[in-house]
């Protein structure tokens, strides 16, 4: 069996992401027509790989990717803007799991700017019956049943997210994606070794801010209470995109600052 790739009406549900949840994903980010930070996407989603110890073909090359991506969805589609959710999964032909081949499927989001943050504030909270690990595959976006779980319980109680905490009981990341806060010229995002994702968006927006001298950007072990101390809170998923976060229980947050930096980031493009 060949490595194989489905898009959003073909599926074949005798493989290893149905049955096991084996399966890793990456976005890849299209703005304006054009590919952007696909060589960090990439070097993640060939990184997800090799921890989930996947047999890698050697026709997954950057290359590949970007002529997939224009062909089918950029001039194939004429998708102008929007994230590009690509799984890879193991297919049940190896003798061994290392040994087996890989299929791959994507979706897209469509959106009028990735890079830009959206209209509407989330409302968030802790959820405290369940936490997420921190280790290897913690950082990496593997099959995670707390994504769910978090999910379904953000739905029921009105919420838009959830923000996890590991079982060291510090803020690790919210069920779609990561968290920054900021307090006064300080953000602060927590480590990867609590448990939040790697993250090839975030760090593009981060590392300009640090080139830039825009602002102090600090990796922190954050306490489940400083989410009520910060002064604006931005979420940022690789997924789903940028939102700012506008209310945690009964403390509300204002988003001017951050909306400023990223508009700078956005225009640096």
């Amino acid at each position: 069996m060949g490595n194989q790739y489905y898009t959003s009406g073909e599926l074949n549900v005798k493989n290893r992401a149905f049955l096991s949840g084996d399966a890793v994903k990456a976005s890849f980010f299209i703005r304006n027509e054009k590919l952007i930070m696909d060589e960090e996407c990439y070097f993640f989603l060939m990184a997800s790989m090799r921890k989930m110890r996947m047999n890698i073909p050697l026709s997954y090359t950057l290359e590949f990717f970007q002529s997939l991506f224009v062909r089918d969805i950029i001039e194939g589609q004429e998708i102008r803007d929007g994230i590009i959710n690509f799984l890879v999964f193991r297919n049940t032909d190896g003798i061994t799991l290392s040994k087996a081949s890989v299929s791959y499927y994507y979706e897209i989001l469509e959106m009028s700017d990735i890079l830009a943050v959206h209209e509407r504030s989330l409302e968030m909270d802790l959820i405290k019956e369940i936490n997420v690990n921190n280790n290897l595959l913690s950082n990496i976006r593997v099959h995670s049943p707390e994504n769910i779980y978090g999910e379904i319980y953000a739905q029921e109680n009105d919420l838009d997210d959830v923000i996890f905490l590991n079982p060291n009981k510090r803020i690790a990341r919210a069920s779609s994606g990561n968290l920054l806060f900021l307090e006064g010229d300080v953000i602060k995002i927590p480590k990867q070794t609590e448990g939040a994702y790697i993250s090839p968006l975030m760090e593009n927006f981060v590392t300009f801010l640090h080139k830039n001298n825009l602002a102090d950007v600090q990796e922190h072990e954050i306490i489940a209470f400083e989410s009520q101390k910060a002064e604006e809170i931005l979420l940022i998923s690789d997924e789903k995109g940028i939102f700012s976060v506008g209310k945690i229980r009964n403390k509300t947050f204002t988003n001017t600052r951050f909306l400023e930096l990223v508009k700078s980031w956005r225009e640096s493009f």
